[in-house]
Order: C-alpha cells, then structure tokens, then sequence
C-alpha cells in the first residue's frame, strides 16, 4: 500500500486511531486518548505561540526508509515550506518532529522513529510522554534541552 492509498481510502476516514505505514506498505495503527490530544494541542500551541519563523503541523507525514511515519506534531522553518509546500509525505523531515508515547509504544519502536526522522533530516526529536515528560535528540544522541527558544510546561496542563 502506498500513502496516496491510505489518503483516497473512505474506509480509513475518522477512526479513533493514528495510521502510519510501516516499510512494507502494512498500515499501522495507535490509539488515541483524550489526554493524548490535550498534549498534543498543548504542544502545538507552544510551538506556533514562541517560533515565530516557522509553521506547526499536526500529524504530520513523513516518508521514511521503513515507510510513512507520523508525527504527532512538528514544526517547520517557512524555509522548509518554500521548498516542500504540504507535499505529502514529505520527503525530508520537518526541523522539529514530536511523538507522544502511549501506553502501546514500544521503547524500540520510539528509537526507531527518533532515528527514522533524525535520518530524513529532523534537526531535533522530542519524546514526549502523555505525563508531560519530555526528551530531545538530536543526531548526538540525547540532549539535556532543546536547541530551540521553546519554553514547555506540559506539568500545567
């Protein structure tokens, strides 16, 4: 399967679920929950409120070497928009992409993704648990903060 046949399937519309593709055309999902989303507009909000040179996305896609990827909120450089648009997927990663970890992740499979995105040229990846926790990575490895003027307390939400 291709991501164009994920886009163009009325099947697929609305489910309670977020759809990636994995490297051999097989959709996979995860489950969303209501604290998922209330992180994830959080962190878009942050995002789009203190990095004024850019743009957010939410559930952005990402082609990737094991398939189509999405993250659950990145942000782009107007940079990057002028050359990409709103490909989809893209086929470079945005300079920040987010994943919030459910319950159903895999520590392998948040490695995988963090290295994934790292690869198509992320600059950072931040992990961030449904708590409020958060990491960031870059191609060092972990990193104690982030390279960008970003200030999140996803404590207080």
């Amino acid at each position: 399967m291709q991501w164009s046949d994920v886009l163009e399937d009325r099947c697929l519309e609305n489910l309670p679920y977020k759809i990636e593709l994995n490297e051999w055309g097989n959709i996979v999902m995860s489950p969303a929950s209501n604290r998922r989303g209330q992180v994830l507009s959080a962190i878009a909000y942050h995002l789009r409120s203190q990095l004024k040179d850019g743009t957010m996305i939410t559930q952005c896609c990402v082609g990737t070497n094991k398939g189509v990827k999405v993250a659950d909120v990145a942000w782009c450089s107007y940079e990057f928009i002028q050359k990409h648009g709103l490909e989809t997927p893209f086929t470079e990663a945005p300079e920040i992409c987010v994943e919030i970890v459910s319950p159903s992740n895999h520590p392998k499979e948040m490695e995988e993704k963090i290295a994934l995105y790292l690869d198509e040229g992320a600059r950072e990846v931040w992990i961030v648990s449904e708590e409020g926790d958060i990491k960031y990575y870059n191609l060092t490895g972990l990193i104690s903060a982030s390279q960008y003027d970003v200030h999140l307390d996803l404590q207080e939400i």
